[in-house]
């Protein structure tokens, strides 16, 4: 193998073997002329007509000869294996020696012209060249000398002549066993070496064609000698305009922002020394693009600089990234406003000290009323477009006074830097509330919810951040206690009302899971009969130390902690249970809140709770309030359609006081219409437009054949305009206040139903609000705390203060810009009812509360 002459089974073909072939023809023509230049000076090329055997040897000769300058440049023979080409040359070479030989010995035997000596001196100086032409390929030249000696051999030729040739044959055959060898490895290694180029050579091609990197290299001048495809492809410029210009003529100079620091790209280049990682920016690029270059210098063997040698990677995606992701830890993917993150860092900066003094901004607190109703009747895809609407339009209510973010869920924030006074922050509060107040188009539905705020102020509310938050977040509290929809300014007060709102809740909890809440039931009378038909099951609890518990107060605390559904169907339960015991014909009306009937489980609870009950389901009335009809959608009538199917009565409560309801009434399936006591109480008052309410909604029932039920009737004249408007039931505290269980079984005792009596005031007197405020008293230059439990515009029910005596006067301080002047008619234990000394308006009561504690 190493000489040739079989097949390969190494690596490496024996390529190093076949490839000398061609120069061998193409010198070829050398030997032919050195064999006629012999001839003539032996003075050989003299023939004999009759000697034809010399013309044969003379032309075999020259045909062979021929072949060895012909055939080895033919591309049929190139394409053959090295070893075929080898076996295909030693014959070649072999007859032409013994052609040579041959003729030169017959020349011999009819002339004398040279003598033997000298003649085979010639023969082995021809021989001789022949081994120079054919160079390490000196198994080609032992066969010329083969063909030679055998010529020799057959010529009878003398000693000298053939023990040179041997001789030569001899050293030849040494010499091409050992050079075959080295050879072979020599060929081997440089293959492999030509395999790993090639191999490196691909692979840097695929890096570079696969978009990852790219390569670059420089004179001693700094100027560019070769540079990637790929990078010429992505700067958009041909290679050949890049080649020879100074490589830092396509990068902009490094700075500290690019990553770089004082020691630029310059600096490297300038200094010859490595660099690695050292982000640039593209500079004859049309969009941004970063790159990360490296480099290292090349010197030769004698330390002379040639140049640099590096490659590169583009980090524009990445740096996209980054920003992507910078963006996203400050800013809000839903909505794009700042995260909280942002916000806070924002805050803090606000705050921060300058020049030995507090910062000075405004934090609002923003939460939407009514957003979770939505999210669970429409889904969260509608939740969500609703917030991004939201969002847009608190941008542009606030511009750029400000900072607009979202805190998590439907919670916003606003930051407004610098001092802004009370009244200019009341203007910006009240015009979010009338911006987000308006009807927003959610998926075709149309959708209604408000918001509520809380501000505070640094420095007077705090000189750090988080004591503006916890401020700003109790004002919010208290904005959302006091009716909703409404701003309120943080005030010291509110520390306690929130801590006995965080009390109230964990006591809630409690009372819920060991049994401390209990039903009322509040009598519904017939109009035309003053017959009872009914109870409305109301919840009531009683705490073991604070006592009873408005459920104005607690019911509130239940639906922001999500304690409305158990408490819902629990109160559902037990009115079932106790309905059961009473006579046929007395139905139970119970309240639905707008969770629960969002809620797709809620027929199965009602049915189950009838069942456990054995009541029948036309005993029990469902009473729901105008807000299920927020979202109008195919949800909320499938839930009635449900309702309607288990024999229920529907009942709408509290109507006119929430949204425009007319438009439902024609599809809802409702049994009767409730008008809210806000409009019964007054309503006998002389110049009271609430007969007229009361009027145009009866005749409304009574054309869509349902009846009506006037809540809050508390005094005779107020029972005798219901009657004479035509409300065909009547509840209030005129037919009685809400009673124990055991009081029902009383009053329906041998399974009758009974008559109630009207007992009440003959005239009706100013209307009372129910709330939880604390007020300072002032009395004999002390100053007291207590909490104002109702009130109307000429008194209210204060408590706090123990064993009062009647006819002492105060002066009670309701808000910042309200005091008036009050005297106690009743006292007992913490509570006293005082009379005011002039009436006072709960309207701008409402708008400049001092505290709230829900």
């Amino acid at each position: 193998m190493a000489l040739g002459l079989t097949r390969s089974g190494t690596d490496v073909a024996a390529t190093w073997i076949c490839g000398s072939f061609l120069h061998i023809a193409r010198l070829w023509p050398l030997i032919l002329l050195s064999k006629i230049c012999v001839m003539l000076m032996l003075g050989l090329l003299v023939f004999r007509p009759q000697d034809w055997s010399q013309f044969l040897l003379l032309g075999l000769m020259f045909l062979v000869d021929g072949a060895l300058m012909i055939v080895p440049r033919k591309d049929r023979f190139r394409r053959l294996r090295p070893h075929i080409q080898t076996w295909a040359m030693l014959p070649m070479l072999f007859l032409s020696g013994l052609s040579y030989s041959a003729w030169i010995a017959g020349a011999l035997g009819w002339t004398q012209t040279a003598s033997p000596l000298l003649t085979a001196l010639s023969e082995l100086v021809v021989a001789l060249l022949v081994a120079c032409i054919v160079g390490d390929r000196r198994l080609l030249g032992m066969s010329y000398f083969l063909g030679v000696l055998v010529a020799a051999l057959i010529g009878s030729a003398g000693l000298i002549p053939i023990g040179l040739l041997s001789s030569g044959l001899l050293v030849m055959a040494v010499a091409t066993v050992r050079q075959a060898s080295v050879d072979r490895d020599r060929a081997m290694a440089m293959h492999r070496q030509d395999l790993r180029a090639q191999r490196s050579d691909r692979l840097l091609q695929g890096h570079e064609r696969s978009g990852r990197g790219w390569f670059w290299e420089t004179d001693r001048q700094g100027n560019l000698t070769y540079i990637s495809d790929t990078l010429c492809e992505t700067l958009k410029l041909p290679c050949g305009s890049l080649i020879g210009r100074a490589f830092t003529d396509i990068l902009r100079p490094g700075d500290r922002q690019a990553g770089d620091g004082e020691r630029t790209l310059g600096f490297h280049l300038s200094a010859r020394t490595g660099f690695s990682e050292i982000p640039v920016c593209a500079a004859l690029s049309k969009e941004e693009r970063w790159w990360s270059i490296s480099g290292q210098p090349v010197f030769n063997e004698y330390g002379q600089f040639h140049g640099f040698r590096g490659s590169g990677t583009d980090l524009t995606e990445m740096r996209r990234s980054q920003a992507e992701v910078t963006r996203l830890a400050q800013y809000d993917s839903l909505t794009g406003l700042a995260n909280r993150i942002q916000m806070l860092r924002s805050l803090e900066q606000a705050v921060a000290a300058r020049h030995g003094r507090p910062g000075e901004c405004t934090l609002m607190m923003l939460d939407l009323d009514r957003f979770k109703s939505v999210n669970d009747s429409l889904g969260h895809p509608a939740g969500d477009a609703l917030l991004r609407q939201v969002s847009q339009r608190l941008q542009r209510v606030v511009g750029d006074k400000g900072l607009v973010g979202r805190q998590g869920g439907d919670e916003f924030k606003i930051l407004l830097p610098r001092h802004h006074d009370k009244s200019s922050l009341e203007l910006l509060a009240k015009a979010i509330i009338a911006t987000v107040a308006e009807p927003y188009n959610i998926e075709g539905t149309s959708v209604v919810i408000g918001v509520s705020i809380g501000v505070s102020m640094s420095p007077q509310d705090g000189v750090t951040a988080e004591a503006l938050i916890r401020n700003a977040d109790l004002a919010l509290y208290a904005a959302k206690g006091d009716g909703r929809g409404v701003h309120r300014f943080y005030a010291p007060e509110m520390h306690a009302d929130a801590e006995d709102r965080r009390k109230l809740e964990e006591d809630l909890r409690h009372a819920l899971a060991a049994d401390g809440l209990h039903l009322v039931y509040q009598p519904v009378v017939s109009s035309r009969t003053e017959q009872i038909t009914g109870y409305e099951a109301l919840l009531r609890w009683n705490h073991q130390t604070r006592g009873p518990i408005s459920p104005a107060l607690f019911i509130p605390i239940a639906e922001d902690t999500g304690l409305i559904g158990p408490l819902g169907e629990w109160v559902l339960r037990t009115a079932c249970l106790d309905a059961a015991q009473w006579p046929e014909g007395i139905r139970v009306a119970v309240n639905v809140s707008p969770t629960q009937f969002a809620n797709p489980g809620f027929p199965s609870t009602v049915m189950n709770a009838l069942a456990a009950a054995q009541l029948t389901p036309e005993r029990l009335e469902l009473e729901i309030t105008e807000s299920v009809f927020l979202n109008d959608d195919s949800d909320t009538d499938s839930m009635f359609a449900r309702l309607k199917s288990l024999g229920v009565r529907l009942a709408l409560d509290d109507f006119g006081t929430g949204y425009s309801s007319l438009g439902y009434l024609k599809k809802a399936p409702f049994d009767k219409i409730k008008i809210d006591q806000s409009f019964v109480r007054g309503a006998a008052i002389k110049g009271s437009r609430n007969s007229a309410i009361i009027k145009a909604i009866v005749s409304l029932a009574e054309a869509l054949d349902m009846d009506t039920t006037a809540e809050g009737a508390e005094t005779q004249d107020e029972l005798a305009l219901i009657r004479q408007l035509g409300c065909s039931h009547i509840q209030g505290y005129i037919y009685g206040r809400p009673m124990p269980m055991e009081d029902v079984l009383i009053a329906h005792r041998g399974g009758v139903t009974t008559a109630a009596v009207p007992k009440g005031y003959r005239s009706s007197r100013p209307e009372r609000k129910t709330m939880l405020r604390t007020v300072a008293v002032h009395h004999d230059g002390h100053s007291y705390t207590g909490r104002v439990r109702n009130i109307s515009e000429t008194g209210a029910l204060i408590e706090g203060l123990w064993n009062v005596p009647v006819g002492t006067s105060f002066s009670v301080e309701l808000s910042d810009r309200l005091v008036v002047q009050a005297t106690a008619r009743w006292s007992k234990d913490d509570r006293m009812g005082v009379v005011f000394d002039r009436s006072i308006d709960l309207a701008s009561l409402r708008a400049q509360p001092r505290a709230l504690a829900s």
